[in-house]
Order: C-alpha cells, then structure tokens, then sequence
C-alpha cells in the first residue's frame, strides 16, 4: 500500500493535495467536504489587505457628512469585522475538520495587517501562508526594491506569530533565483510556494473594456512551477510548494519529482468537484504501484536540477535550439 503522507510546515499530512486559497475553502461546509473527499490541508480564502482599506475608505467616503474624525473608528470598525468573520471561519474548521488549517493574508505592504497574525494564531489556525502580491509595475521602483518588500513583510509577521509561515511569491524578478535562496535563508519563512497566479486581463475589442480571460489555470501551466520548482529544490533546504497547473494525479507525481514537498490545487476541483480529489490520489497510488515506490521520500527530487545531468533543461529558454537543433 502506498504511503502518501508527508510533512509540510512541520505539519503531518495524511498526503500532499492542498486545496490553495480560494472560494472553495471560504466556508466551513466546504471545507468539511473537502476533508470528507480526501484533502491533505487546506488554505483558507486569503484575507486580503486590500479589501479592508477600500471597504473602510468606501465607507469613509460614505460618511463625510459626520466629519473627517469618523475615520479612524469606521476604519476599525470594517478592518475589525473582516478579521471578526475570518477568525470564526478558523475556529469552526478546526473544530470541525482534523486536517490542517492554514490561514492566508494577501497583502501589498507591511503595515498594521500583521497585527492579524498574531490573532489567527489565537484563534487556533496551523500555519499562516503570506501571499505577496509583488507585481513590479511602477518604472520608478528598482528591482531590488520591490524584492526587499518580502523581507519587509516576513520579518514583521515572523516577530507577531510563532505559527508556522510559508509565503507564496510572485515569478516577477529578474533574479529570481537569488530571491529565493535569500528567502529560505533568511530563517523567516518554513516553506515557499511557487506561484501567485495573478488576474489575467484582456481587452474586449468591441466594447472597448478590460475584461477577463483565463480565470481558471489550465493543466499547460504546469510548466513554470515545474521548472521553478526543479531549479529550486537543487539549492534550498525548506519545504517548497508547487501550485498552479496542477490538474490531476500524475500532475501532483510530475512536482513530486521535481523537489516539491506538496501542491495546492483549485482550478482542477472547480471544474471537477471535491470527489476529484480522491480521483488523483487514485492516480498518484497507481503511479507509485507501477514504479515500485513505497512513499514519496522514495521519488521526491529525483528529476530536480542537475547541471550535469539531463535536468539541466529546466534552465533552457531557447525553444527553437531545442526542437530544431537551430544554433545562434
């Protein structure tokens, strides 16, 4: 019988499919569901940052009348209430599920939210993961500056909460690499997840509006988590999580290769219905059963990096040298 358990974030997994972030994990029937088809952990949908200021300056902006002084109390009042329900939403997963719950904040700086961590500590949660929505737009900002955000922010939280802290990065940098390696070592964060899947615009040509596109990840995706993830695991030692494109068994074994401890998965349960999770664990026993391995320890890292090795083409970006043997 196959072994899929797994230690993430010092947490015991019964295995490594992570439902991420998002509106399945926001409510606690969902989240019992979820564990009743099998889920390893879950992430709750992110408390996000930015959401709390500009509801609080919507209701602002509603209330001037009453003069600028009823700022501040309307400010607390929303930021208090948001953090209010997420608290609940904590508690009642913990006392309703027996696999990990790790709280999510989404945030764009290092400001008073990370007084929340220490109350989701509080309120029971396993883990925190810090999502860093780092997208360098501004042509003032300096690579490095918009890198020394994440330093920012973890060293902040890692002194609010003991809970144990992953931070899901952006694939935004020009030195990614070093990004990461300085992030698992600067002792901050236990693990890294490999990457934010950001909104993806369009422009609808007739109307002449931003719209959508892609809402969900397709299993295509998988490529650059993939790489990331191969190329990482080769130089840092903490626990790293591999997410988006992940859509099936075989998806979760491919990470599994490349150096990852777990996946978080959201798109695939979308379009597929919690029971999906017991289909890719299905997937993932019949795999190991095939090749003859006994757990995940047995084949984890096996296809990561390796310069000398025929892994070395998770570094290759020249698509045509490669399937054309075209020289420049």
């Amino acid at each position: 019988m196959a072994d899929l358990s797994v230690t993430y974030l010092g947490l015991k997994l019964k295995n490594p499919i992570i439902i991420g972030s998002s509106g399945l994990t926001d409510s606690i029937e969902k989240i019992v569901e979820l564990e009743k088809q099998g889920a390893g952990a879950i992430v709750l949908k992110s408390l996000f940052e930015e959401q709390i200021l500009a509801e609080s300056a919507k209701h602002v902006e509603l209330d001037r009348s009453f003069g600028y002084d009823v700022h501040d109390y309307i400010h607390n009042y929303t930021r208090n209430h948001k953090l209010g329900d997420y608290l609940t939403l904590i508690k009642k997963a913990k006392a309703q599920t027996n696999i990990p719950i790790i709280a999510s904040i989404n945030c764009v700086s290092d400001t008073e939210w990370v007084k929340f961590a220490h109350q989701i500590e509080e309120a029971g949660a396993d883990a925190l993961e810090i999502n860093v929505s780092l997208l360098p737009s501004n042509p003032g900002m300096r690579g490095v500056q918009n890198e020394e955000m994440y330093f920012d922010i973890l060293q902040k939280v890692r002194k609010a909460t003991s809970l144990p802290l992953a931070v899901k990065m952006s694939p935004y940098s020009a030195g990614l690499a070093n990004v990461i390696k300085r992030i698992a070592w600067s002792k901050y964060v236990d693990g890294i997840v490999l990457f934010n899947r950001y909104y993806r615009p369009d422009i609808d040509v007739d109307n002449l509006k931003i719209t959508h596109t892609n809402i969900y990840s397709t299993p295509q995706e998988i490529s650059t988590s993939l790489r990331w993830i191969a190329i990482s695991s080769s130089f840092v030692e903490i626990d790293l999580s591999a997410t988006t494109g992940v859509h099936s068994g075989r998806d979760v074994v491919k990470q599994i290769l490349a150096g990852a401890k777990v996946v978080e998965i959201a798109s695939t349960i979308y379009k597929n219905g919690p029971e999906y999770v017991q289909t890719m664990l299905s997937e993932m026993k019949a795999w190991m059963s095939d090749h003859n391995y006994d757990d995940l320890s047995s084949f984890r890292a096996l296809m990561s990096y390796n310069k000398d090795k025929e892994t070395a083409t998770f570094e290759r970006i020249q698509f045509m040298k490669h399937f054309a043997g075209i020289e420049q």
